[in-house]
């Protein structure tokens, strides 16, 4: 049974005003002049949505409004990510590391296909999917929202 929870990624958005032009930043971005932020600015917090230690980086954007949004999900070697679907496109980027994804409703690593860094994998809402990574990794996800999250499976959801 699916667990529906829209925009429970929530987290600290960044923002930054055309003074960010300049290199400064302020929180949260909404959309207004240029952003230019340093990754050592990001704000990483736990993800509400997501089994510990993954953590959340939202760059721009509220995940629960209809409206762009970005972040980075930083998620350590060995994670899994259990099958899962969301309610709209989901358009990831490898930053650093690799992550091995793929489509389906059941957990199954000899199906996954690994994306290095640079790699990018594009899923329509509503498609089952799954991975996990076996170095520490960070991935882009960016969109239009409102964002969420449902698990395939009730006791994989971290926040039942």
């Amino acid at each position: 049974m699916l667990k529906s929870v829209t925009a429970s990624c929530s987290a600290a958005l960044l923002i930054a005003s055309s003074a960010a032009f300049a290199g400064s930043s302020e929180l949260p971005y909404q959309g207004e002049g240029h952003l230019l932020l340093d990754p050592a600015e990001l704000e990483w917090s736990d993800v509400a949505s997501m089994a510990p230690p993954a953590e959340i980086a939202v760059i721009e954007g509220d995940l629960g409004a209809e409206e762009p949004f970005t972040f980075r999900l930083n998620l350590p070697a060995g994670y899994e990510i259990d099958p899962h679907i969301h309610p709209a496109y989901e358009r990831v980027t490898v930053i650093s590391g690799s992550l091995h994804f793929a489509h389906g409703d059941t957990f199954d690593r000899e199906r996954a296909q690994e994306l290095p860094q640079g790699g990018v994998a594009i899923m329509a809402p509503g498609e089952p999917m799954f991975g996990y990574t076996e170095v520490d990794t960070v991935i882009q996800l960016h969109g239009t929202g409102p964002w969420g999250i449902d698990y395939i499976n009730d006791e994989d959801d971290p926040r039942t």
